[in-house]
């Protein structure tokens, strides 16, 4: 992973190092969106996700992690046609769970809380092919995502040797890259302001350290993300 990074941020430093002396000359546009966020479904998860080996002894609907995200790009114009920018993103979502076969001695539930938070950062080039002024600027792109993830779960537990019922949270937090792949349009109502409309898809997984004692050893924070977008141009 430690060394995927350093890829990573080496291919940045070098496309930075590229588009500088044409972004001096070129238009900056800052764009904030707000949407809602869809991590990837069931069958779609990275072999050994802990979510998924969650639902083997806990009751929880795993599309109860769909939940609201905010992210932000700085884009760079090159020409008419292409920009190359930088951003980041924030999601997290809390979801209740209960173990499905097992309760308290009174019948009440075992009750737990898992919770998923995730921070994308991102590099990526985007295309216009109608051009990027004028009307409709319809756009398509991709780039690498490094995502800055924390998965916890706080609860209730029950002791597999002697079915006792204790109370522990465990926590682990990590960095995943991956591809980010998007489409959007675009409409200017000034010079100035543009509003808009974005899909986004990322595919990412994290390392969960075994010794914790996770029911999974992987956490998929792949999934995708539509947002409604406002932007400034100067």
């Amino acid at each position: 992973m430690v060394r995927r990074l350093r890829y990573v941020l080496a291919g940045g430093l070098v496309l930075a190092t590229v588009a500088m002396p044409r972004v001096a000359s070129a238009d900056t546009i800052f764009t904030i969106g707000g949407g809602w966020f869809s991590p990837k479904a069931e069958d779609a998860r990275v072999d050994g996700d802990v979510i998924v080996q969650n639902l083997n002894f806990l009751w929880f609907d795993p599309e109860d992690f769909d939940g609201g995200t905010v992210n932000g790009d700085l884009m760079f114009g090159l020409g008419r046609f292409a920009e190359v920018g930088v951003g980041a993103g924030y999601y997290q979502r809390t979801v209740p769970s209960v173990y499905a076969r097992s309760v308290h001695g009174d019948g009440t539930e075992i009750y737990q809380e898992l919770k998923l938070r995730t921070a994308p950062m991102t590099a990526t080039v985007r295309l216009f092919p109608a051009g990027r002024f004028g009307g409709f600027q319809p756009y398509v792109g991709g780039g690498i995502a490094v995502v800055y993830w924390r998965y916890s779960e706080s609860g209730e537990w029950v002791d597999d040797t002697d079915d006792s019922i204790f109370r522990e949270s465990y926590v682990d937090s990590g960095y995943a890259v991956g591809p980010v792949v998007f489409g959007g349009l675009r409409l200017p109502v000034s010079d100035a302001i543009l509003l808009g409309g974005e899909f986004r898809y990322q595919d990412a997984e994290g390392d969960l350290d075994p010794s914790l004692g996770f029911a999974g050893n992987k956490i998929d924070v792949g999934g995708y993300s539509v947002t409604f977008t406002f932007g400034l141009r100067f």
